[in-house]
């Protein structure tokens, strides 16, 4: 059954406030360790001190996390293409932009067979719609307009912006906990990473799944978006399905690396099941705990993936068809 327009206002808006309430969890959590250990020592101004603490340390962690990140159009290895270089792309986006109101991107194509599909920038008339040749070839001219109008969806309700604040949380933490592992042997310090590390890694984790479940959210809506500007759903719904099959038959070391994008992707590009590779002489021996890792996996599948499951998203457009 469709969800309706006000469902997933409401889910969105309750993760919002999941996602404060980590936010929240982790500033007091760190100022707690800190006040706690220097209460511990008996040093005055414990609670400025522990405020300034806290703010250098998520400051920092911030700065440090986001001045590492690569560029999504240099993972995605993309080359820009106009008007004469790509006519029939050019006019399909031009038109589609101009029916969302939003300002035509920059295109760029990926020379990369796995169905790459992905808006790119944080203000719309700075975005680069990124396809890659696998997508492209993949589709017919009806499913490939409605992919770019389910991206520059995206763009109009300024996904990309609104997805990358509300990931701060999850951001922070993850840096946090990732420093305070590389730590070998941290002597003394110990009495702050310990508990910074545990508190690090529970935000990393609630935050991960609420923003997750943000994501899918937002997904559902560009589907809708995209379903009502090309007055098409069972082509979009089309094409999920023919991407889908696609991306079953690329092969894992491209799918990897490809992974950089999954997020961002109209589908995540990643293999629905764990590569399973036999072991011993003979090839006939099973990785140790494999039933372990096998449920582990679709733990982590049900908790952090990024888009709904494509059969979901399909039958949802189907009922869209079918009730337009």
């Amino acid at each position: 059954m469709a969800a309706r327009p006000t469902t997933l206002q409401l889910r969105m808006v309750a993760v919002l406030f999941g996602l404060l309430f980590v936010t929240a969890m982790l500033l007091v959590g760190v100022w707690a360790v800190f006040y706690g250990v220097l209460s511990l020592f008996g040093i005055g101004f414990a609670t400025r001190i522990a405020i300034v603490s806290t703010a250098v340390t998520l400051l920092a962690i911030g700065w440090l996390e986001y001045r590492q990140l690569e560029t999504i159009g240099r993972l995605a290895d993309a080359h820009p293409v106009d008007r004469e270089t790509a006519p029939e792309l050019y006019r399909t986006t031009t038109r589609v932009a101009a029916q969302l109101d939003v300002p035509v991107p920059t295109i760029a194509v990926s020379e990369r067979d796995a169905p790459e599909a992905l808006a790119v920038g944080f203000h719309p008339d700075s975005v680069s719609l990124i396809l890659s040749l696998g997508t492209i070839n993949a589709l017919d001219d009806r499913e490939l307009e409605s992919v770019i109008a389910h991206e520059l969806a995206h763009v109009k309700n300024r996904d990309a912006m609104v997805v990358t604040i509300v990931s701060l949380p999850v951001v922070l933490a993850d840096g946090l906990r990732s420093r305070i592992e590389r730590l070998d042997d941290p002597g003394p310090l110990g009495i702050v990473t310990l508990p910074l590390g545990i508190l690090s890694s529970v935000v990393w984790v609630v935050g991960r799944t609420l923003t997750a479940r943000f994501s899918r959210a937002r997904e559902r809506a560009a589907d809708r978006a995209a379903a009502a500007v090309t007055g098409s759903p069972a082509a979009l719904a089309s094409a999920l399905e023919q991407l889908d099959r696609e991306i079953a038959d690329t092969p894992t070391r491209d799918l990897r690396e490809a992974s950089g994008v999954s997020s961002l992707s109209v589908l995540p590009l990643e293999p629905k099941a764990l590569e399973k590779i036999m072991l011993g002489p003979e090839g006939d021996i099973e990785p140790s705990y494999w039933w372990l890792r096998t449920r582990f996996h679709r733990l982590k599948r049900y908790l952090f993936d990024t888009h709904p499951p494509t059969v979901d998203r399909i039958e949802s457009l189907a009922a869209l068809e079918r009730d337009g």
